[in-house]
């Protein structure tokens, strides 16, 4: 494909990204000397039927019309999107710089690790484009959060990239309708996401993604899939057991972003933000009879003891 030219305007100069549903090549922009753009190419699942072919590609102008009209900082432009032998491309801005899968790697390999201070400097950025996104309407959802998605630029700007798996909310159901297939990463993807298509996911989805993100870069210990997690629930350690430099508060809210069950995470990325830079707690859930009972059992014996002495004593 290098040096191949699509619709007499991006030449393609090398891939720099695959996956399942296709490529991503960085492309000079012919008619704007200079532009360098990434062009995302969907190929086609050669299993669907030609009417589900059909329905994908709508989708899939239905989703790029959409990213077209987002403009934001800290996500690539997009600027183009077209179809030519039964492939859909989508063309936005090219991000130079590392991502931060690469600059944990660094760390890694220099035996420290990054900073409270400067994950919670790009975390800053990073919300705010997931807060724009999920206001939009209808809302948009990333589906695929994880450091090799977020890319640092050479001017310290970060930007949220591979729109490959977004899903649009269809407002009448609050829930999301596919746009162009995708299942996510394991090691950040929670449990009812495993659904595929047909699972039930939201910009809760996004939060548990971002906790797990945050997780990884902190304390250098990719997180424990949700599977996993389901089959031995005390296999998520908090962050803060395993690198002591990151504030209570901090692990708090990223275990809380973690929650398995939607319901038990922050509601919306505001709520996770005002958490996570120590301007808010996660609010109180109602303790159930039996929680406070195993969590009291000896004064619950001590109780019922007195009781059965003081009944016994009145009898006789």
């Amino acid at each position: 494909m290098e040096g191949t030219v699509l619709r007499d305007r991006y030449r393609l100069t090398n891939i720099v990204g695959q996956g399942g549903m296709g490529s991503v090549y960085r492309a000079e922009d012919l008619r704007l000397p200079g532009r360098l753009c990434a062009i995302k190419e969907v190929t086609p699942d050669p299993h669907l039927s030609q009417e589900l072919r059909d329905q994908s590609h709508l989708q899939f102008l239905q989703e790029a019309s959409i990213l077209a009209q987002l403009d934001h900082p800290n996500l690539p432009k997009v600027s183009d999107f077209f179809s030519d032998d039964n492939r859909d491309y989508l063309v936005m801005d090219y991000v130079p710089g590392k991502d931060l899968k690469q600059l944990l790697d660094d760390a890694h390999s220099q035996n420290s690790q990054l900073s409270e201070d400067t994950v919670l400097g790009w975390a800053s950025q990073i919300v705010d484009a997931l807060s724009y996104l999920h206001r939009q309407s209808p809302p948009v959802v990333h589906r695929d959060i994880k450091p090799g998605n977020i890319k640092l630029t050479p001017d310290g700007r970060i930007k949220l990239v591979d729109f490959g798996l977004v899903k649009l909310l269809s407002p009448d159901e609050a829930r999301t309708i596919t746009v162009v297939q995708g299942r996510g990463t394991a090691l950040y993807t929670p449990l009812e996401q495993y659904g595929g298509d047909s699972g039930h996911t939201d910009v809760r989805t996004d939060i548990y993604a971002l906790g797990a993100t945050f997780y990884h870069l902190l304390t250098d210990f990719p997180p424990p899939d949700a599977k996993a997690r389901f089959l031995n629930p005390r296999i998520l350690r908090p962050p803060d057991q395993l690198n002591s430099e990151i504030s209570h508060h901090v692990s708090e809210t990223i275990i809380w972003a973690m929650e398995m069950h939607p319901d038990d995470r922050p509601q919306t990325i505001e709520q996770f933000t005002q958490a996570l830079f120590g301007h808010g707690t996660r609010p109180a859930t109602p303790v159930t009879f039996g929680e406070a009972l195993r969590a009291n059992w000896v004064i619950a014996v001590i109780a019922l003891t007195l009781f059965f002495l003081a009944l016994i004593a009145t009898l006789l």
